[in-house]
């Protein structure tokens, strides 16, 4: 029997805030960075993200950089904290009850992000999201490197990894809907049935309105 499926972006679509940059801002308070023109080269970057001109492999040695010191025990502490305090906070009310009602139906979800997995894992907890997929690390020595472990969840990356999902996969999902703000999941959306834009980059909002998919705008 075939059922729907709901996928979901992360940053500014179920939350109101780059997650990434939570992060960022979080290990500068606690001193693990101490660079002071980190966040300003993070804000920099980000800025390619939003324009669909981001080098992955490049933003992830430099984000990744401040955490080689540290035990893979440790980070991941450290995202529990900043998840708790930083992350969850941000989340938009409207995302909040859409997930409750899914939950309440025992629809199956997926949250799938060009995140660290060691961020979005966490967060889909707290969430209540059964399924979770981020930008895995290669890890060695007990510790976390700037090394992509397997396909990026990064543009046409997500709908890679989310083709490998499906085929292991008992279930059949005849309906998939997605909800993202950002141009670099346009090859998510074109792979959905049914795309919808939350808050949506111009990039995107230009699409979503020359193929009439819905537009949220979420608060």
């Amino acid at each position: 029997m075939s059922q729907p499926l709901y996928i979901f972006d992360l940053d500014e679509t179920l939350i109101n805030a780059d997650s990434s940059m939570l992060w960022h801002q979080f290990l500068v308070e606690k001193d693990i960075v101490t660079d002071s023109n980190f966040l300003a080269e993070d804000k920099r970057l980000m800025g390619l993200y939003a324009a669909g001109d981001l080098d992955m492999p490049e933003y992830l040695h430099f984000a990744m950089a401040p955490l080689a010191k540290l035990t893979k025990a440790q980070v991941d502490n450290l995202v529990d904290e900043c998840v708790e305090q930083h992350i969850m906070p941000t989340l938009f009310p409207q995302a909040q009850q859409l997930l409750a009602q899914l939950n309440q139906d025992n629809i199956t979800t997926v949250l799938i992000s060009a995140t660290v997995s060691f961020i979005v894992k966490k967060v889909a907890i707290k969430l209540g999201i059964e399924h979770a997929m981020g930008i895995d690390m290669q890890v060695e020595d007990g510790c976390y490197t700037a090394n992509i472990l397997g396909v990026a969840s990064y543009r046409e990356g997500k709908v890679i990894r989310l083709q490998s999902w499906l085929a292991e996969q008992t279930a059949i999902y005849s309906d998939v809907y997605f909800y993202t703000d950002s141009i670099n999941d346009l090859p998510l959306c074109l792979f959905s049935h049914y795309p919808h834009v939350v808050n949506p980059c111009p990039q995107l909002a230009e699409h979503a309105q020359a193929q009439n998919w819905p537009q949220l705008i979420w608060k």
